[in-house]
């Protein structure tokens, strides 16, 4: 992964070191990812108890994320959670609340997809993003791929964009597919791969040859120990924490969106008139099938 903008929060530190973490740090890594309040509230000795890993780990990972010790590490944990522990608590009463039906599961899902919009607006460098779509702003082409649930996303990403630019596509589901969209592309175009567990294997795949080809990257990915961030130019971590069994897109979709404004705002007047021109054909096509 890189990037030129400072890693400021944890999360950022430990997705830019993960790939080259041995095993027992990539354990430490973990665990203070997965538990902000524990790194924030308790004891060295008592995290490295709950976790199985020893206190010497942890203080090694610290110096690896470029604190000067645990206890720095340990503060940056408490300047991170104090904004987090109102969402922690509201999911916490949601999930202990016994009701069933309609109104208990849209609450409970709501809240957690809430929570999850909350932490992009919180954790996502305003210099990554405005990096990432100055990337997207002055590119000759863009082409966006997602497989599995990520087809879809992906796909209604290049459709919000096709109402303003005429250099967006996205690659098919096929290897060979993709093969022929980047023999149209040159170094310097960007590629953009949102990617959640399992992390499609054809994605993966994608991203070594972009990188090989001088493509910049967007990755777009739901956890720090991603394969997919070491491709990765400007690389987003978004929460998908859900009540359902399947991973949730809302954040994914807000920071997408947020993108998509951005580019409007940048492309100007050029984008009103295209997309007035797209709204224009839209019309007279419906009236011909009608």
């Amino acid at each position: 992964m890189s990037g030129s903008e400072s890693l400021t929060s944890i999360e950022d530190r430990i997705s830019a070191e993960y790939a080259g973490l041995s095993a027992k740090l990539k354990t430490a890594a973990d665990y203070v990812a997965a538990n902000p309040v524990d790194l924030a509230t308790r004891s060295l000795r008592a995290v490295a108890q709950t976790s199985g890993v020893s206190p010497a780990t942890f203080s090694r990972l610290a110096r690896v994320l470029g604190y000067e010790d645990y206890e720095e590490l340990r503060e940056a944990g408490r300047n991170a959670v104090g904004q987090r522990l109102v969402p922690f608590a509201e999911r916490a009463e949601a999930l202990r609340r016994g009701e069933q039906g309609a109104a208990h599961f849209l609450e409970r899902q709501s809240a957690m997809c809430t929570r999850n919009i909350a932490l992009v607006a919180q954790t996502t460098s305003p210099d990554r993003l405005e990096a990432a779509v100055d990337t997207l702003h002055k590119a000759n082409r863009v082409l966006l791929i997602g497989a599995l649930g990520s087809a879809g996303i992906m796909e209604h990403f290049a459709y919000q964009a096709q109402y303003f630019a005429r250099n967006w596509s996205t690659a098919g589901r096929s290897g060979a597919s993709i093969a022929a969209s980047f023999a149209q592309m040159a170094a310097g175009d960007a590629l953009i791969v949102l990617t959640k567990t399992p992390y499609a294997e054809q994605s993966l795949r994608a991203l070594r040859v972009a990188r090989d080809n001088g493509f910049v990257t967007i990755v777009l990915t739901d956890s720090h120990a991603s394969p997919a961030l070491e491709f990765a130019d400007h690389p987003f971590v978004i929460p998908t924490e859900t009540a359902n069994f399947f991973s949730s897109y809302a954040a994914t979709l807000v920071l997408i969106e947020t993108m998509m404004s951005m580019l409007v705002a940048r492309v100007g007047p050029e984008a009103d008139a295209r997309i007035r021109a797209t709204e224009d054909q839209t019309r007279k096509l419906s009236q011909e099938l009608d």
